[in-house]
């Protein structure tokens, strides 16, 4: 009864140690490559809608956050980064301006990334949580 009781001790405090390590620990090097967007970013890019981060690492490779990608064009959630452009066609001369600086400020964080020890490459996520947070359905 002792052993049968200790042993379920045992694996609560294993278990409780494991999702503390793979959930709520964050990873000194993602909060470095962070910080580093945040001190060395352009007025631009820290003043951006979208906040564009690292997530995580794989190896040496950042993964990091946008909230356009192959599954959700630019036209689809442009209108959360500006309300003005919502209804706006791909043409339009705000349109194409406000794509160019998602453009400029993504490179950006990507370069300050890759310029900081440890990451060696960038790999884009879709931030699904941004964009259904902002009521743009991912569909």
């Amino acid at each position: 009864m002792k052993n049968r009781r200790t042993l379920s001790i045992l694996i609560a405090v294993l278990a409780v140690a494991v999702l503390y390590l793979t959930v709520f620990r964050s990873d000194p090097l993602v909060d470095a490559l962070n910080q580093a967007i945040q001190t060395n970013g352009s007025p631009e890019l820290k003043k951006y809608p979208y906040p564009f981060k690292v997530l995580r690492m794989e190896g040496t490779a950042a993964v990091m956050g946008t909230p356009r990608s192959a599954a959700m064009p630019v036209y689809r959630m442009i209108g959360a980064i500006d309300p003005a452009l919502s209804g706006k066609t791909p043409d339009n001369p705000d349109f194409v301006a406000a794509e160019k600086a998602l453009a400029k400020v993504q490179s950006e964080a990507r370069q300050i990334v890759l310029s900081q020890h440890g990451a060696t490459e960038v790999k884009w996520e879709l931030d699904k949580n941004w964009l259904i947070s902002h009521q743009i359905a991912l569909d």
